[in-house]
């Protein structure tokens, strides 16, 4: 592959969105079997665990066995229960992604990698590209209620999602010329049962939702997966991880000629010519 200086750099910007991260999986598969390079990836939430595994090893079929591989047994054993500010305190979770993640500092990656999480004290966004990758991960994917937050320095650190849902400006600050955003917070839908108890939560995800529109608009490609949220389902049985990353798969092959036109319209020539032999 071409240098460098004679291509554009290309940024990954991985969002958040529970299991329908896995669609992240998918994307990343079609991307490499068309050899378009990844040259950076930033992440929040779900995005930052998968963008941090990639980033380590560069190999997406081994994390795709994780994700099809993790039974509900295995998930229930990594709950911990907590009573103060989240139902688990996360250090399972923290042990499992310590025990699958092959560089342990942000410095030892294969490709440059950044994690997005959010301050409670300040409600502003923390990006994390450098020192310790599990601390990084754990914070980003601190989902509100679900995870206890991590006490980092003076911050409070939750959900990376709740202040950049698509880190498109951070993958940006990378030094990325042409960036693919993943959208996971784009399916919303109309909710017919909206009630006491579940309108908290439709408040949270339609304000997800317009913050991500706000982030994406200065990505190139914005890829946006078919996928529903399916809930605890995708984590616990390997049918639903295998559907989820199926839809990441499908977005990226349909959306693949307008990244070509997009690169071409750039005056990228360099990366064309062997990506088109790909695919003819």
């Amino acid at each position: 592959m071409e240098s460098l200086k004679n291509r554009p750099k290309i940024g990954l910007a991985l969002g958040g969105g529970g299991s329908k991260g896995f669609a992240h999986i998918g994307i990343i598969k079609v991307l490499e079997e068309n050899n378009i390079p990844i040259d950076y990836i930033a992440g929040t939430s779900i995005g930052a665990l998968v963008g941090g595994l990639y980033a380590a090893t560069k190999d997406i079929k081994a994390i795709e066995e994780m994700a099809t591989g993790t039974n509900w047994k295995e998930m229930l054993s990594m709950a911990d229960p907590s009573i103060k500010q989240g139902f688990f305190l996360g250090e399972k979770v923290k042990g499992w992604i310590d025990k699958n993640l092959a560089a342990k500092k942000f410095e030892e990656t294969k490709i440059p990698f950044s994690a997005v999480a959010t301050d409670l004290n300040t409600g502003d966004a923390v990006i994390f590209n450098e020192g310790d990758i599990l601390e990084a991960i754990r914070s980003s994917i601190s989902v509100p209620i679900v995870l206890k937050p991590v006490a980092h320095h003076k911050q409070l650190l939750s959900d990376g999602g709740l202040s950049l849902p698509v880190p498109v400006s951070v993958v940006h600050d990378m030094g990325a010329d042409f960036i693919i955003a993943v959208n996971l917070e784009n399916n919303y839908g109309k909710r017919d049962n909206v009630n006491l108890f579940n309108i908290a939560q439709n408040s949270l995800w339609i304000l997800r939702l317009n913050l991500a529109k706000e982030n994406i608009k200065t990505a190139d490609i914005v890829l946006v997966p078919k996928v529903l949220d399916p809930g605890w389902e995708a984590f616990l049985t390997k049918e639903k991880a295998i559907e989820v990353i199926k839809q990441g798969e499908d977005v990226a092959r349909e959306k693949l000629p307008e990244i070509l036109a997009a690169l071409e319209k750039q005056g990228h020539q360099s990366i064309l010519g062997k990506i088109k032999n790909l695919l003819n």
